[in-house]
């Protein structure tokens, strides 16, 4: 299996995603840490990341090896994260085979409704228990 986390400019919440993932699922699972810059792939892949790479081809190319694509919801919308999400990653993200699992994290010009408010490590812990569920991961 195959997890592809996906974040841009500081690389601080895919780090994060990515130390939780570690603790809480087999070292056997793949995690590929695709960064929209290089400081955001160094940083998860200092949180014990199986592999990296950065920018927008990257991702286009690594996208689609990924049973699950975790990461903000900015991933998928064109020009967020202060334009580091070019509208060809957004897109190449939306049409990726794996699930996507989105943390609702809001951007400065969107704002997300209807959804309950959690610190960022309740929101990981959330989505990695999805992942769990839906792949029969202990």
């Amino acid at each position: 299996m195959i997890i592809a986390v996906i974040d841009g400019m500081g690389g601080g919440i895919g780090a994060q995603i990515v130390t939780q993932l570690r603790e809480e699922i087999s070292l056997e699972v793949e995690i590929i840490a695709l960064g929209t810059s290089a400081i955001a792939t160094d940083k998860m892949m200092r949180a014990r990341a199986s592999r990296g790479a950065s920018g927008e081809n990257a991702i286009r190319v690594s996208i689609d090896l990924a049973d699950v694509v975790l990461g903000p919801i900015g991933i998928v919308i064109p020009n967020s994260m202060m334009g580091e999400v070019t509208p060809a990653i957004a897109q190449a993200v939306a049409d990726a085979r794996g699930v996507k699992l989105l943390l609702p994290i809001s951007q400065p010009h969107l704002q997300i409704v209807g959804v309950e408010q959690r610190p960022l490590a309740k929101q990981i812990t959330v989505a990695i228990q999805a992942i769990k569920n839906r792949f029969n991961l202990a």
